[in-house]
């Protein structure tokens, strides 16, 4: 165990403390009566959720007041809280976020760039990326991604490509990087930082999977250790903190007050305590154990690619793949599954294991799963993954003929998303769109990355791919029609 890290010092304060945690378990020995909101006064007022949720937690889920500070403007115990997070993960300064790493993304976006002013990224953004460019009306400069045709997923981004895209868009405000992206791939985040800078435009981390990466020896480079200029870090999904909370990382570039006043547009100002001290508490483990969990998780995910591997058909794909470019580094402990040579889709062995054997993994598309492994994860539910995947194949497998091949497809992009998303619109049944300009987003959920954003041009290749994932069972979502048989696009 490293005593140097975990005494380190964050403004007097050690990462043993927990101190939002700790003002709640002094707040609840005081016997405060309750004149404040939330309305169900510590439970007492909705005895059904309090049975389902226990005492304890209700009595937790309390209203910002002074013993508690205030996370819009916080100067006690959050305010200690985001220093000890900072320090732990290596940043100038962290911020606390309850609404998602989807609220950490587009607080990023929405402080580096405003209406009309660029930013570079990669098309195989999350949907919060796409969302943050509606609010402030930024125009997107798209990098394309390589591909891999055999495994169907788009890899990460190319240094020359992110190079010549600054080069041809010189007032663009900044770089946006996922690292890693949903299926394990890292783009050559040092490098892609450097040109950046040496550019004068600032470098945005989406890190909603990597949180690890700040406590793991075999793992690929963080966003803060890279010198990126802001990450978000989505602790409830590697991290061990609850569904929804996430931590927004800055460097020393940026001015943290004006960043506060960028996540308080559209943060809540009712804060859940609930999700502020999971974060807390989970920092403070990651900050003590972290690097000897993520260990575990290492090794767990490499028994299992091995254990697939042998079966059969199937292709646990991981650190084979890097050549140093599109495929920088990968993150081992993404356990992505290519099933295509068994004759499956990923979207039906995500069903069959959910199905057939209460195995819930974490999405399927067209040809991968990805089994999230996390610090929750034990050796035995490893090994019942690996069994059921073989009983699939035997039971459910057949000729890979019968899928259909796929590669990444390029947008063609004709106004920005804002403008687009704005526009006068028209729903049209979804096989006449062709050559239309769409308004509105359309995704399989997870992972969330558009198949179309608005602003793009709807080709028949897209709406192939569209009728096909449909056909395979992907969730679909987006459109104003829930049923994706109709698509809004800009009137003529």
């Amino acid at each position: 165990m490293n005593q140097e890290r975990n005494r380190a010092q964050a403004g007097g304060l050690s990462q043993e403390r927990a101190p939002i945690y700790e003002a709640l378990e002094r707040f609840e020995k005081m016997r405060v009566v309750p004149f404040d909101v939330p309305g169900h006064k510590r439970g007492r007022g909705n005895p059904e959720l309090t049975a389902l949720l226990g005492e304890t937690c209700m009595r937790m889920d309390v209203n910002s007041m002074k013993p508690l500070d205030n996370l819009c403007h916080p100067v006690s115990v959050i305010a200690d809280a985001e220093r000890l997070a900072a320090e732990a993960f290596g940043a100038a300064h962290a911020f606390l976020m309850v609404g998602g790493t989807t609220s950490a993304v587009q607080s990023m976006v929405l402080s580096a760039a405003g209406r009309g002013e660029k930013i570079i990224l990669p098309r195989n953004v999350h949907r919060s990326v796409m969302g943050a460019l509606v609010l402030c009306g930024a125009v997107p400069v798209y990098v394309n991604p390589a591909s891999d045709r055999e495994l169907g997923i788009p890899l990460g981004m190319r240094v020359e490509d992110v190079r010549r895209a600054i080069e041809e868009n010189p007032d663009a405000k900044a770089v946006f990087v996922n690292n890693p992206t949903y299926y394990g791939i890292c783009s050559d985040l040092r490098s892609i930082v450097k040109l950046a800078h040496e550019h004068g435009m600032l470098c945005l981390v989406d890190e909603a999977h990597g949180t690890h990466f700040y406590f793991g020896d075999r793992l690929p480079v963080s966003a803060m250790a890279a010198g990126a200029d802001m990450a978000a870090v989505s602790m409830h999904k590697s991290g061990g903190s609850l569904t929804q909370s996430s931590i927004l990382l800055i460097g020393g570039a940026l001015s943290p007050g004006y960043v506060r006043q960028i996540i308080n547009l559209t943060q809540t100002t009712s804060a859940s305590y609930l999700l502020l001290s999971s974060l807390d508490i989970s920092r403070r483990n990651l900050a003590l154990r972290g690097r000897e969990t993520f260990a575990r998780v290492v090794e767990m995910a490499e028994y299992a690619r091995e254990e697939i591997n042998r079966i059969g058909g199937y292709y646990a794909y991981s650190r084979e793949l890097v050549n140093g470019d599109s495929i920088y580094d990968f993150d081992v402990t993404k356990l992505s599954v290519h099933t295509r040579e068994i004759g499956l889709a990923g979207i039906e062995v995500y069903d069959l294991l959910r199905d057939e054997y209460d195995i819930q993994v974490e999405f399927g598309d067209l040809g991968n799963i990805l089994a999230y492994l996390s610090i929750g994860d034990r050796q035995r539910d490893v090994e019942r993954l690996v069994s059921s995947l073989s009983e699939i194949r035997r039971r459910f497998g057949r000729g890979r003929e019968r899928l259909m091949d796929f590669d990444y497809i390029a947008p063609v992009v004709v106004c920005s998303p804002q403008e687009a998303f704005y526009a006068p619109k028209e729903a049209l049944p979804l096989k006449e769109t062709a050559g239309r300009v769409c308004s509105e987003f359309l995704m399989c959920y997870p992972p969330g990355i558009p198949i179309l954003s608005p602003g793009e041009q709807v080709t028949d290749e897209l709406i192939e791919y569209i009728l096909y994932a449909k056909e395979k069972g992907c969730s679909m979502t987006g459109p104003e029609d829930p049923a994706i048989e109709r698509l809004n696009v800009l009137k003529r």
